[in-house]
């Protein structure tokens, strides 16, 4: 794969260099890394397939236009130059499909090759007023309904059926408080509740208040300076007490993997685990496999918010949105379709 990497400059030294390279990595989110990273390798394959040769830096206008020309449309009753170069990309597996890519895929790569122009203090190619033109003309043609990142929210009687699903093995007392903290921390993200360790949890306040302080040391809008401490009360609280105390730990990750012989292992769980733990509860539940995403528990704790007359900004303190806006989305549905007149013809 194509990594990322800062050119030469005449008024650098190699140390030096390499001391900025590893800033930018250090200084950058690791998800946001490995998506530039993703970008890089599709953007410089695209170019080879389609001009015969490497990514240049700074980047030709022409070449950053033909880039917006061949993802603004479905390729797949187009043959010519643009569907050549797609199926290549296709065989190689750093494309699906010859339908038109969503447009928040093509403002995602444009915004990493952007990203890597900046690091190389040049001038983007995007910023030309004729492929700027180009590129809002493409996103308005191939404009599609937001479609949500999780199929339905996780709200609390879904919880409830999950949670019944959890037995008395260490397994189901990981899963627990795994959902739990997820949830009652303000909908957390998978990433964000796999990145914690044993450390992160606060428990000072237990005993007094039955309350634990959750760290989270980086957040897609916080960042390490920044640590949030988040509140985790009741019986949300007293499930991850009771992972921690029965598996043990008193350092390291979190959320561990079983063995088979349910005991817990000393390595960490992958990122997307809380994928598979949660369709596995579904499955459990009787419900589709397919019924949430782990974004669902991030949906579901504002939906009860917004069900439980709590406060937007209240509830915006512990899911950590930035956005008014867009957590008033959750706020919205659920106001609209409690909305008195929805039921002028009754029930």
């Amino acid at each position: 794969m194509t990594t990322l990497a800062l050119p030469s400059y005449a008024q650098l030294s190699e140390a030096d260099e390499a001391a900025l390279t590893e800033l930018y990595r250090r200084g950058t989110p690791p998800n946001t890394l490995r998506a530039w990273e993703r970008d890089l390798a599709y953007v410089a394959a695209w170019k080879m397939a389609a001009f015969g040769r490497p990514l240049a830096w700074p980047e030709e206008e022409k070449v950053a236009l033909r880039f917006i020309l061949d993802h603004a449309q479905d390729l797949s009753e187009r043959p010519g130059p643009a569907q050549d170069v797609a199926l290549e990309l296709i065989a190689i597996g750093l494309r699906v499909a010859l339908t038109c890519p969503a447009p928040a895929t093509l403002d995602r790569r444009i915004a990493s090759w952007q990203a890597f122009h900046r690091m190389r203090n040049l001038a983007s190619p995007f910023s030309a007023p004729l492929v700027q033109q180009a590129r809002q003309k493409a996103r308005r043609a191939n404009a599609r309904p937001r479609v949500p990142k999780s199929p339905k929210p996780v709200t609390r009687d879904i919880l409830e059926a999950l949670l019944a699903t959890c037995d008395d093995s260490m397994r189901g007392i990981r899963d627990r408080a795994m959902l739990m903290l997820a949830f009652g921390s303000g909908g957390r993200r998978r990433s964000e509740v796999s990145a914690l360790n044993v450390e992160d949890i606060g428990r000072d306040d237990f005993t007094a208040k039955g309350l634990l302080w959750i760290r989270l040391l980086e957040t897609k809008t916080t960042k390490k300076d920044q640590a949030p401490r988040l509140p985790l009360k009741g019986r949300a609280a007293r499930a991850v007490l009771h992972w921690l105390e029965v598996a043990g730990m008193t350092a390291g990750p979190l959320f561990r993997p079983v063995s088979k012989s349910d005991r817990p292992l000393r390595r960490r769980l992958a990122s997307d685990a809380l994928r598979t733990i949660l369709r596995y509860r579904l499955h459990l539940a009787g419900l589709p496999v397919d019924f949430a995403t782990p974004h669902g528990l991030r949906a579901g704790f504002l939906t009860q918010a917004a069900l439980d007359g709590a406060p937007l900004a209240a509830a915006m303190k512990l899911s950590l949105h930035r956005s008014a806006v867009q957590a008033q989305k959750y706020y919205a549905d659920v106001e609209i379709s409690e909305n008195p007149a929805a039921c002028l013809l009754g029930d």
